[in-house]
């Protein structure tokens, strides 16, 4: 059953003294929450039924902050001029994890009031109406996997992130004892996040050392993507405040084992029954497969919002829980989507995003391939039983960021769905950091080349 979520008085509050500061942000094309920190009564007189401004260039710049050219939405030639940022009021919240902080999340729109299309958060909300225009209100969740590295943020930036150390010392997926040793941490994690409106399914450990899972229960989309942006936030901060870090990086190492986000999707009526499943025949519903059909048809092709940067691609990897083919099958864990549940739990889960993922970009795709298969009453193939590392004549996902950008441009449906400026910014962003990285000399190729070539 899905989770609302639950908007907060600051008036009473701010006057007991208990909210001093609103953090007001929105999420970029990483996923990151940018923007500004407001006196909590200036914020709630004067802002809240309002708007503020920011620097247009923040949905054009790099994982640096460096301004990147080519860009038709805004440039240098057109002098960065400001954009607009609208409270949503739906989405205020406490943040127990920094005192007397509450936080609330933005729409962009151009100073003539138009939405800023280029903005995640509309890019899906976008989704959502083509969704419900249709009778579908879709629900989704997040598996969230990360690491945890001993040694603050600001010690591992200084040591150039070497001899990276996790918490725990051996593998601790479902593991009790192994993960106690971070327990104070998670604890924390399972307590706070409920007070921020994010409640919390489970937390676990993952195959890896120091990788744990936390689980957050089913929303509506657009307050999934929501609580998965300032879940990630607030798992940074309390990780720095337990003096270690956390890391969502999809493969931190050759070595170990990549970190996934694995989103549960199923569309449901206006009173809240499940689509996905047909009541009278007791099993799956033809509304559920031709969704399925149209994710697995366009997966490739929209690659790029589940796998948004180089270091994504490293992470698919056979026989390693992260997928490498396009397949499905009913809870079966080496596919790229798995079926799960039964009734009205009935879901898709696609194991195919890595945690570095932008969620709205990625339910974003999750619904617009699945609103083609409706549309188009794609057939679904037949599921692939047992190993799909294994099988041949399946689909693979892209195994290169260069793949991806081309798929994209390939996509008909990515035009017809998000609209060619919206995908010529998003493949010019992917450009621009793939031509960043390969330009780049890493320590691995000093190690293999520097004597010996």
């Amino acid at each position: 059953m899905k989770e609302s979520s639950q908007t907060i008085d600051l008036g009473p509050l701010i006057k007991d003294g208990s909210i001093d500061t609103v953090i007001v942000a929105f999420p970029d094309h990483y996923g990151r929450l940018m923007g500004k920190r407001i006196p909590a009564d200036y914020f709630y007189e004067r802002i809240l039924d309002s708007e503020i401004h920011a620097c247009d260039y923040l949905l054009t710049s790099d994982m640096e902050l460096e301004p990147l050219p080519g860009f038709d939405f805004s440039s240098w030639d057109s002098g960065y001029g400001d954009m607009t940022m609208k409270p949503d009021p739906s989405t205020l919240r406490l943040v127990p994890w920094l005192e007397g902080s509450a936080l609330v999340l933005c729409d962009l729109f151009h100073e003539d009031g138009k939405p800023i299309e280029q903005s995640p958060r509309r890019i899906l909300q976008r989704q959502i109406e083509a969704c419900r225009q249709q009778g579908f209100f879709p629900e989704t969740a997040s598996e969230l996997e990360f690491y945890l590295f001993q040694s603050t943020p600001q010690d591992l930036a200084e040591s150039d992130y070497r001899d990276l150390t996790p918490t725990t010392p051996y593998l601790i997926d479902y593991h009790i004892l192994g993960t106690t040793k971070d327990e104070d941490f998670l604890r924390q994690v399972r307590n706070l996040m409920p007070r921020a409106s994010i409640p919390i399914e489970s937390s676990k450990g993952e195959w890896g050392r120091g990788q744990h899972e936390v689980n957050l229960r089913y929303a509506d989309a657009l307050e999934m993507a929501d609580r998965h942006v300032v879940f990630k936030e607030g798992v940074k901060l309390l990780a720095s405040q337990h003096n270690v870090s956390a890391t969502f990086m999809a493969k931190v190492s050759h070595l170990m084992a990549g970190s996934s986000c694995h989103i549960h999707t199923s569309l449901h009526a206006a009173d809240g029954r499940n689509l996905f499943w047909d009541p009278k025949k007791d099993q799956p519903s033809d509304t559920f497969r031709s969704f399925l059909a149209g994710c697995m048809k366009h997966a490739s092709q929209l690659s790029l919002f589940f796998a948004p940067t180089v270091n994504s691609y490293k992470r698919y990897r056979s026989n390693s829980f992260a997928p490498v083919s396009v397949a499905w099958d009913t809870d079966n864990r080496t596919c790229g989507f798995r079926v799960v549940g039964h009734g009205k739990s009935q879901r898709i889960e696609n194991r195919i995003p890595g945690a570095d993922v932008n969620p709205y970009l990625a339910f974003a795709a999750t619904l617009a391939a699945g609103l083609d298969g409706i549309s188009r009453k794609m057939k679904l193939v037949e599921p692939v039983h047992g190993n799909a590392y294994k099988t041949e004549g399946v689909e693979r996902v892209p195994t290169t960021m260069a793949e991806a950008i081309k798929t994209l441009a390939d996509s008909t449906l990515a035009i017809e769905a998000f609209g060619e400026d919206i995908v010529g910014h998003y493949k010019l962003l992917a450009e621009l950091e793939l031509a960043t990285l390969d330009n780049m000399v890493t320590d691995a190729e000093l190690r293999r080349y520097f004597e010996r070539i």
